[in-house]
């Protein structure tokens, strides 16, 4: 009887070792948000490989490990396999049901349930995060002032920290300054300021910053191979949900703007650069700030690309012209804050006096009437010297004409001659002012006014095709 007694235990043993068993445990079960939860799964079995694990219910696992325990029983062995995940704690769950491959087979554990606080600022806390905005109830384009404040006990102690900032989905970050560290009692300050701007009305939230601290603990008899000894916590700021208003009036700018506009010289050649700078200073939606070009007759005008530094928008612009202009003042419209209403600034017009200027004033075309010649009788004796005296006056007329004609010839052979010689190839301003007229017909005319544009206003310099130069001014007739 001993004897079946003992095959009986021997046959349990074997069956366990061949079917095995799964089974899922939780640490904590009730967590903080931001606590570091362990996940283990404790397999029986003589084979078992560990599954692949990379998140549970939405939590993304951050380290893992596993051991192996070998029992023995007499001449006979148990092993049993522990698969350990770690992860933060964010959100309460149920985690459902691990397959291992077991001995051959898969084995489905448990499901377990993990419930999740919110965290308390409660005094004597280790670190501590806040937000603080400026403003709750911003119009859309309207700057804001986000300030993160980081608190930390000069006792704790940490071994490496992680800071996870929010996403602002909803709006676009301006600036953010450099961390400023003070002391207060017991605690460290770090202060982090970030200038935001709603891109959108309605409810934008701005998520909870993470500070993820990690700290040395006891290993507790586990090997240094299977678990680091090292753990993470993190600590979460609050959330604030801003409530955007629409800009009024139709307007697209929002702030407190001066502006104001200089020019480098204001007597100038014909066809030499004038240099304008546009600058637009103040708090506000500065990006959204349209090209302050504007259109004159006769005169081309080029802008370069607005910067932005600071609280400071510069715009250049280059103005070209043959004849005197006046550059209209440049005007900006916005919703000021500080008034509440539509305000439009503006600067000061600049005249701008070419030499030699090509413009000339247009005179009234007056037609006279034909005046009336009064008739005088002639006495009849000088009928022959007046005969004589009309032959002579006709052929010096004749020969003045002719003599005439042959000047003026000459003086447009010359004149022509004269303006061909004048006209270079390398002068580039001439030669810019003479293509422009063609740049919007013809691609090859577009390319070297492109070229010509940057060599003369920019830092960029390019050599330019002479022949292909030569081609254009001889299919317009450009002289």
């Amino acid at each position: 009887m001993k004897s079946l007694g003992k095959i009986s235990i021997l046959f349990l043993f074997l069956v366990s070792s061949l079917y095995g068993g799964v089974s899922a445990s939780i640490s904590p079960r009730v967590a903080t948000i931001g606590d570091m939860v362990t996940y283990s799964l404790k397999v029986d079995g003589s084979d078992a490989t560990q599954p692949s694990i990379y998140q549970l219910c939405g939590h993304n696992i951050i380290s893992s490990g596993s051991r192996t325990n070998i029992e023995m029983i007499g001449t006979d062995y148990k092993k049993t396999y522990t698969y350990v995940y770690q992860f933060i704690a964010q959100k309460s769950c149920t985690i459902d049901p691990v397959e291992v491959d077991l001995d051959g087979k898969i084995v489905k554990s448990n499901s377990v349930k993990l419930e999740v606080r919110k965290q308390s600022a409660q005094v004597g806390q280790d670190f501590l995060l806040e937000y603080n905005v400026s403003k709750m109830d911003p119009y859309v384009g309207e700057s804001i002032t986000l300030t993160l404040l980081l608190k930390q006990k000069q006792s704790a102690s940490l071994v490496d920290s992680k800071f996870l900032p929010s996403d602002f989905k909803g709006l676009w970050k301006k600036s953010e300054s450099k961390p400023s560290r003070s002391e207060d009692g017991e605690y460290i300050l770090t202060k982090v300021k970030y200038i935001l701007t709603p891109q959108r009305e309605g409810n934008i939230t701005i998520s909870a910053a993470q500070l993820r601290v990690a700290s040395r603990v006891n290993s507790q008899g586990w090997s240094p191979t299977f678990m680091p000894q090292v753990q993470w916590k993190s600590y979460f700021s609050n959330e604030i949900t801003l409530d955007v208003k629409p800009l009024p009036h139709d307007a697209k700018l929002i702030g407190d703007f001066t502006l104001n506009a200089s020019v480098d010289k204001t007597s100038v050649n014909p066809n030499e650069a004038v240099n304008v700078v546009v600058k637009v200073e103040g708090s506000g939606n500065l990006e959204d700030i349209e090209s302050f070009k504007p259109h004159i007759d006769g005169v081309n005008i080029f802008d370069e690309k607005s910067e932005i530094q600071d609280d400071i928008l510069t715009q250049k612009l280059v103005f070209v012209g043959d004849h005197d202009f006046t550059i209209k003042p440049f005007e900006l419209t916005f919703f000021d804050t500080k008034t509440k209403e539509l305000k439009t600034i503006q600067t000061q017009p600049i005249d701008i006096k070419v030499h030699g200027s090509t413009q000339k004033p247009q005179q009234p075309l007056t037609i006279k009437k034909d005046q009336q010649i009064e008739e005088k009788p002639f006495s009849t004796q000088n009928e022959a010297t007046t005969k004589t005296d009309y032959l002579s006056v006709a052929l010096a007329f004749i020969f003045g004409v002719l003599v005439g004609i042959i000047v003026m010839i000459l003086k447009v052979q010359k004149f022509s001659t004269n303006e061909k010689q004048r006209f270079s190839l390398k002068d580039e301003k001439l030669l810019l002012v003479k293509l422009l007229p063609y740049k919007d017909g013809d691609k090859e005319v577009r390319e070297i006014v492109e070229i010509l544009e940057k060599n003369l206003y920019s830092s960029e310099k390019e050599q330019v095709d002479k022949v292909k130069i030569k081609e254009i001014v001889k299919k317009y007739g450009i002289s």
